[in-house]
């Protein structure tokens, strides 16, 4: 499908764009993803019909506008969530010829790297909403769609929605950006891991890790941390602290809440022992899934890391 193309063709028609290829129906969910009444119950909505001035982007792409829905894609926000940090790859995936303010037709399109090549796949905006709420990546800022409208292009992508309920952070991280993928087991990590992750921060690299055990179930431990669930890793750094130097981790949960309750998170008392300009530049005290722990930590709790980046 051309994007442009079509677009035109509505914009001439005075007609929002429908996609046949995949439509508002419950074929492009998926047949098992929900008991079947509640896949009768799904309304599709465009932004325009949810929201009074909905925008594609507001002040930036982040990590934050991500809320994860009833969809279990925690591995593809968890790559996305990676990407809006790393702008030269964001804006293939992300063209800036569209929105809702000039030369709005109800019609979107995204790029997804697929067997050596850049894909481009356009969608409509008809979004699946359940009991009036978003079944898919809700937005954190109520106006702002393009975590939904990505998402729906990459179920496209996959077939349905229910294709995107479980998957592997390394393919999304592929899929993303192109790159070339690296992981390390957790369980025998490699000894240097530490200045690996330090360099993989400083090079810019796209970085994600995962916990093991059943995606399906969803469990929290009391420590805060959630069982077969992929993350984001935002930052890592090494401060003085005490009479050494500490290495420290940022990871985000894309839940958009749900943190880590040991050291090194929010409330934590090693804070109080950090110098205030490292503490004022790095500790963010919000309920936003995103939270600081140890590399030792670190180890203990996840199972993977995955690194990505355009050259090995």
């Amino acid at each position: 499908q051309d994007f442009k193309e079509l677009r035109a063709l509505c914009l001439s028609q005075g007609l929002l764009f429908e996609d046949a290829t995949f439509p508002a129906h419950i074929s492009s969910i998926g047949p098992t993803l929900l008991p079947e009444e509640k896949l009768w119950q799904i309304q599709w909505k465009r932004p325009t019909e949810l929201q009074r001035n909905p925008h594609l982007v507001m002040d930036g792409v982040s990590r934050f506008d991500i809320m994860q829905g009833e969809i279990g894609d925690c591995w593809m926000l968890a790559a996305l969530g990676s990407l809006t940090l790393r702008k030269q790859f964001l804006e293939n995936v992300l063209p800036k010829d569209q929105g809702f303010q000039d030369d709005y037709a109800g019609i979107f399109h995204f790029r997804f790297w697929q067997y050596g090549e850049w894909v481009d796949v356009v969608i409509d905006d008809r979004l699946p909403v359940l009991n009036g709420r978003y079944l898919s990546v809700h937005p954190r800022t109520s106006n702002e769609f393009w975590p939904s409208l990505l998402e729906k292009a990459y179920a496209k992508l996959r077939g349905s929605y229910q294709n995107l309920n479980g998957g592997y952070l390394s393919d999304a991280l592929v899929d993303l950006t192109g790159g070339v993928q690296v992981q390390f087991s957790l369980k025998d990590p490699p000894p240097d891991l530490e200045e690996i992750l330090k360099a993989a921060d400083k090079s810019r690299c796209l970085m994600g890790c995962s916990t093991s055990g059943q995606a399906r179930n969803n469990i929290e431990l009391r420590n805060g941390i959630v069982q077969g669930h992929a993350y984001t890793i935002t930052g890592a750094v090494k401060i003085p602290y005490k009479n050494g130097w500490k290495h420290i981790i940022r990871i985000w949960n894309p839940w958009g809440h749900g943190e880590w309750k040991g050291p090194w998170s929010d409330n934590s008392p090693q804070w109080d022992r950090v110098e205030p300009q490292y503490r004022e530049a790095l500790l963010r005290n919000k309920d936003d899934g995103e939270f600081w722990m140890s590399c030792k930590n670190f180890q203990e709790q996840f199972s993977w890391l995955y690194i990505c980046n355009n050259t090995p």
